[in-house]
């Protein structure tokens, strides 16, 4: 199986309504005010869903329980007055919810823009191989990057309304590690949870034609080595074009980091951009799974083929 491009959503208009779900960990209340503000002022209409500010009765790790987390993001994406579902902030539990939603109503509701990271990651995938659309990777609506770095809000601002605005990453922050220049459909997230996703039911059979885009945070050198293991040892890497590289935020010191990456991914042969801007980084610029592009290391820059939204 090759990866084709999915379904591109509609962009966003003035006055679009869109929800908020917490499908993973617990969300700081002021926080989450803040970014409903900013949402707000770009002429925005967020409604926040029932349960995102629940805690789990025994697991604190949680936003809620698994059925309520469930419902949230299910009923948001079922509303048709909703035009967008934007995740709250990532942590842990995605997993635990995915198999709680019913993929068959979500896709009869049709295409909508889903935006999220890390965590989210697991619904990326999910939504990539059940509902056969294109996601944004992209800030949280309670994440401090978003709260606080502008150029995380604008490229969302900007993807959101004028796609055709922000087609190019890596301008002026990347480089090349590995030479060469690949096109492919874009597919990736928080490397780790690619990993866990090996071997569930929304974890694609293959990545043959795609450009993976992966980042991480937290994970020391060996684990990281531990998890491109896997993934190489699995085959899921077979069959990748080329390879973009995000942020790695308290993974261990820069170098120490580019050389395992380089000693992992440097045998696959495709070539690799450091630094596209896009992760757990300082900035988290929004990029879209499930679009063609292309990669280009000797310009270090990833170029979308279409704009992310129709």
């Amino acid at each position: 199986m090759t990866l084709t491009p999915l379904t591109r959503p509609a962009r966003l208009r003035p006055g679009a309504r869109v929800a908020v779900v917490a499908p993973s960990g617990p969300v700081p209340a002021e926080r989450l005010e803040a970014g409903l503000d900013i949402l707000r002022g770009w002429d925005l209409d967020p409604v926040v869903a029932p349960h995102v500010l629940d805690a789990h009765p025994r697991l604190g790790y949680l936003a809620g329980t698994d059925e309520g987390r469930a419902r949230d993001l299910q009923d948001a994406w079922c509303d048709p007055a909703v035009s967008a579902v934007l995740c709250a902030r990532g942590g842990y539990g995605a997993q635990r919810m995915a198999d709680l939603l019913d993929w068959t109503a979500m896709r009869a509701a049709g295409p909508k823009v889903f935006v999220g990271y890390s965590d989210i990651t697991a619904l990326h995938e999910a939504f990539a191989r059940r509902l056969g659309l294109v996601t944004l990777h992209g800030p949280m609506t309670a994440a401090m990057t978003f709260l606080k770095d502008p150029g995380t809000q604008e490229s969302l601002r900007a993807t959101l309304f004028e796609p055709e605005s922000v087609r190019t990453l890596g301008q002026g922050t990347a480089r090349g590690l590995v030479p060469g220049r690949a096109a492919g459909v874009t597919f990736g997230g928080c490397v780790s949870l690619l990993a866990a996703e090996l071997g569930t039911p929304y974890a694609r059979p293959s990545a043959a034609g795609g450009l993976l885009l992966i980042e991480d945070v937290g994970e020391e050198p060996y684990r990281l080595d531990r998890i491109l293991t896997q993934l190489l040892r699995s085959g899921r890497l077979d069959g990748v074009t080329g390879i973009g590289l995000g942020s790695w935020a308290e993974c261990g010191a820069p170098e120490d980091v580019r050389a395992l990456l380089l000693d992992r991914l440097g045998g696959l042969g495709v070539p690799v951009v450091e630094e596209l801007g896009f992760g757990h980084g300082e900035s988290n610029l929004t990029v879209p799974l499930g679009v063609s592009a292309v990669l280009d290391a000797r310009s270090a820059t990833l170029t979308l083929d279409l704009p992310a939204l129709v």
